[in-house]
């Protein structure tokens, strides 16, 4: 496969989830595959959810309200990206903020894993 057109596609896959993480939507049918792994270590705890529909349900949870990406950093990495950034978002006319990083791995278009640390 061509690495041009590998890194456009992965470009594009997460930047389309980075687009939905900001509207504050699930992320749309196509863009987790149907066996997409979320290992995630939140305060206090860590947990793993696999499948497109839970993981999307997950992420549906974590970004339910629009936000403002305050930081956003891409590195790319081979087969995907760490992304890094502050989200800022209002919740009930409070203000929020949150930090994280991800491990985003890509595959034939779609997202496979992400690795999440939120804080």
């Amino acid at each position: 496969m061509d690495t041009t057109e590998t890194t456009q596609s992965t470009d594009e896959v997460i930047g389309r989830f980075l687009a939905f993480v900001e509207a504050g939507v699930r992320p749309e049918s196509g863009v987790l595959s149907d066996d997409v792994v979320l290992d995630a270590t939140v305060p206090n705890w860590r947990f793993t959810v696999r499948g497109a529909d839970a993981v999307g349900a997950e992420l549906g949870r974590w970004y339910a309200d629009p936000g403002t990406f305050e930081e956003l950093t891409r590195t790319p990495l081979p087969g995907g990206e760490l992304v890094t950034f502050t989200l800022r978002w209002q919740e009930n006319g409070v203000p929020h903020a949150v930090h994280q990083a991800h491990v985003v791995a890509v595959s034939g278009g779609r997202i496979e894993m992400a690795e999440a640390g939120r804080g």
